[in-house]
């Protein structure tokens, strides 16, 4: 049973790992798409802060909600639990006038909001990630434990039930020749008594 139990460990092991590497490639792929918006929001942040001055554009930002609303759901993979993150709106209502601002800072702050999504869908794939890699680790010292500690422990076992057994079939067969012969030299006294 512990030899059956490490097969399925060792299949679920080799699952585990190809399905971190899918994910890794995922994470990459997705942190590739945001290297650009992200670019780009800064770039208008940066020319923002340049055309309309420090003090304006942190006074502006100050009027910004500090949170946005991500919904947050889970999914079973492997039997492992993963979240996964939906940005509620990415249409927030704006907190400030266009009057006070300039096109680049507008440009800064839509290329803002269009990146959370991307910034979610990452984070649900470095999480899925970890989760997975922490599954990888617990099912590792599982066999490892049962490889090197159980399985070694129950051989010996019955190597040791195994001889005992042995030895006393080896004993109790010759505790069953000694009394077949003591049967037969009954026997012979019987038969030599009831001759006589």
């Amino acid at each position: 049973m512990a030899k059956s139990i490490y097969r399925i460990l060792e299949d679920k092991r080799d699952v585990l790992v190809r399905r971190l590497n899918d994910l890794v490639d995922v994470a990459e792929a997705e942190r590739e798409k945001m290297v650009e918006p992200l670019r780009q929001a800064y770039a208008s942040l940066f020319k923002a802060y340049a055309e309309m001055g420090s003090v304006k554009v942190e006074s502006v930002a100050a009027t910004t909600p500090s949170s946005i609303e991500v919904k947050v759901s889970e999914r079973t993979v492997l039997g492992i639990k993963i979240p996964v993150l939906e940005v509620a709106s990415t249409q927030l209502p704006l907190t400030y006038g266009f009057l006070d601002t300039t096109s680049s800072f507008d440009e800064a702050v839509a290329n803002f909001r269009n990146i959370l999504t991307p910034i979610c869908k990452v984070a649900e794939v470095e999480n899925a990630i970890f989760r997975l890699a922490e599954e990888l680790k617990k099912t590792q010292r599982l066999l490892n434990a049962l490889e090197h500690l159980i399985i070694p422990r129950y051989q010996e076992a019955i190597k040791f039930i195994s001889a005992n057994l042995e030895e006393r079939e080896r004993e109790d067969f010759v505790k069953l020749k000694h009394v077949k012969k003591l049967i037969e030299r009954r026997k012979e006294v019987e038969a030599v008594g009831a001759a006589g």
